[in-house]
């Protein structure tokens, strides 16, 4: 079954020096781009991360030191990068809780903005967990009956991502043709931010989901505690995390002050004794 598009969805794995979103780097990035017309265009490159790979995730996807030494930084990509995703979906295995969070760090760091509000997140994963409880080989060898015999290569992860929910939709008649609803479907929790440390409470508002002020609403900590999030902006949190959290504060801020009105101009004359 082909997918149905209203406007093109990037397929994407990453390789890494690790899995701290916040610390570890891309050395190797795997882009399909499938438009909703079904033409496709596909990228990958090696990247150099400035830090040294760890031998134990060298041992997991090949990818050493001196093979990525002479390649682009991510800072030299982001540019190409964030054409290819502008305006489009995201989607991936195990996207939402690592390859987003990470890209995002990467890109921020690039100087370049990410918002996800403005890009649906489809994770394949999440869906074969839901109905499977599986990892993407056997995902592949279940749902497509072949074997994944180059897996931990960004590229081959990638198209075998592709390909697993393209039968995923041939097989489950209950899943929807839409990536809206996948987005929904294959989302863990609702989060404001990728890391989970902001989430919702029942009535929409945002809160902090860990620590001493788990559950307390955000809006109401700008007033009582400011200094809260200064040390979060000063910790070691996500920037992406960091960067919802200066959206909220500007939000909020805006808020409080309010619109100037010929009211509030005529309060301020006769504050001031102005004509």
């Amino acid at each position: 079954m082909e997918l149905k598009l209203k406007k093109p969805i990037c397929f994407f794995d990453l390789e890494t020096t690790g899995v701290n979103v916040s610390k570890d780097r891309i050395v190797e990035i795997s882009i399909l781009k499938v438009f909703p017309n079904g033409n496709k265009e596909s990228f990958t490159w090696r990247v150099n991360p400035e830090m040294k790979i760890p031998a134990v995730t060298t041992a997991i996807h090949g990818i050493s030191d001196e093979m990525v030494l002479n390649e682009p930084t991510f800072k030299e990509l982001a540019p190409k990068v964030s054409e290819l995703i502008k305006n489009s979906d995201l989607g991936g295995f195990n996207s939402n809780r690592f390859d987003i969070p990470l890209l995002a760090e990467e890109l921020l760091r690039a100087e370049i903005d990410f918002d996800l509000k403005v890009n649906q997140a489809v994770d394949v994963q999440t869906i074969f967990h839901k109905m499977e409880k599986r990892t993407l080989e056997a995902a592949y060898k279940f749902y497509c009956n072949k074997d994944l015999t180059n897996a931990h290569s960004a590229e081959a992860d990638t198209m075998a991502t592709y390909e697993v929910l393209k039968a995923q939709l041939d097989k489950y008649d209950d899943l929807e043709n839409d990536m809206d609803y996948l987005s929904k479907f294959s989302s863990h929790q609702n989060f404001v931010d990728f890391a989970g440390y902001i989430g919702y409470n029942k009535e929409g508002q945002e809160i902090i989901t860990f620590g001493k002020h788990k559950g307390k609403v955000i809006e109401d900590l700008f007033k009582t505690e400011p200094g809260y999030f200064s040390w979060i902006q000063n910790a070691d949190f996500p920037n992406y995390t960091k960067k919802v959290l200066r959206d909220l504060k500007n939000r909020i801020t805006n808020k409080t002050v309010g619109p100037i009105t010929d009211d509030s101009l005529i309060m301020l004359k006769n504050k001031f004794n102005t004509k």
